[in-house]
């Protein structure tokens, strides 16, 4: 049966990983559960698993550059994702293909520093991604380690310092930016805000969940308001949906034991299993 409304078909631009809990995999199953049609590009091929990562190898910037003449040339793309882009040749050609494919709405999410605290980017790239992607993405998702590396601040310690921090973005040219709180402290509550040029700032509460199975929840969440972006009409209420579905995916993973380090998200946990 043909179904009575398109699907959102989404991008994701990321890093594999080889576990499964993050990356290109965690995108393309967050597309998946919420009812996106995946696409992808790989940038970098990472050796990790829970534990964290052990070896990057960058994907020649040429490569890059096919994958995303390919995908976007073909097929309708109506949200993307951006994830890992390990130096600047590979932030200078996604951003070329961003200004000659001029896709509807981009998520930025600036990995930079994976939860296991291993670096993922080489020196220098941040104000290469601030100059090239920043000024076309429609939202980024920093975390604080992120934040600060982008405003050149220490990492906030409070919502005040957040908001600071996140509006010298807004200031520098982003169009809106969404500060997680997830490291910001232990207290009961994760505060996340949304700040947009010319709005007052959104805030987001959600119940901290006890687990130390939390790999991939930024790659997970920047996805899933690409892939649930055409489906709302504001971006507030598209990343309150998104919030609820990454605050569901971590509830239902928290018991896993997949390894023996920091576990995945559960990504269908809204499907039943017999």
């Amino acid at each position: 049966m043909a179904l009575a409304k398109p699907y959102p078909r989404a991008l994701t631009i990321a890093g594999s990983d080889s576990g499964g809990g993050a990356g290109i995999q965690a995108d393309l199953k967050t597309f998946a559960a919420l009812g996106a049609y995946g696409t992808s590009v790989i940038t970098a091929i990472t050796a990790q698993n829970t534990f964290g990562v052990q070896k990057v190898m960058v994907v020649t910037p040429d490569m890059i550059e096919a994958q995303c003449s390919a995908v976007m040339s073909d097929i309708r793309i109506d949200a993307l994702k951006i994830g890992m882009l390990a130096d600047i040749e590979s932030i200078r050609v996604v951003a070329e293909s961003l200004q000659q494919f001029h896709l509807p709405f981009t998520v930025l999410d600036p990995v930079m520093v994976a939860t296991s605290g291993s670096a993922l980017s080489i020196e220098n790239t941040v104000q290469a991604m601030k100059q090239m992607l920043m000024p076309l993405a429609d939202i980024l998702t920093p975390n604080l380690f992120e934040l600060a590396l982008l405003t050149q601040k220490t990492m906030a310690t409070s919502s005040d310092e957040m908001l600071e921090q996140g509006q010298i973005l807004l200031d520098e040219g982003c169009q809106a930016v969404l500060v997680k709180g997830g490291h910001l402290s232990e207290d009961e509550e994760a505060i996340d805000w949304l700040l947009e040029k010319d709005c007052e700032p959104v805030c987001f509460k959600s119940l901290r969940i006890k687990t130390s199975h939390t790999h991939g929840t930024g790659c997970t969440l920047s996805a899933a308001i690409a892939a649930l972006r055409p489906q709302h009409e504001t971006l507030a209420n598209t990343i309150a949906v998104a919030k609820c579905y990454v605050h569901g995916a971590i509830e239902a993973g928290q018991h896993w034991h997949l390894g023996h380090g920091y576990g995945p998200l559960a990504h269908f946990w809204r499907f039943k299993h017999d």
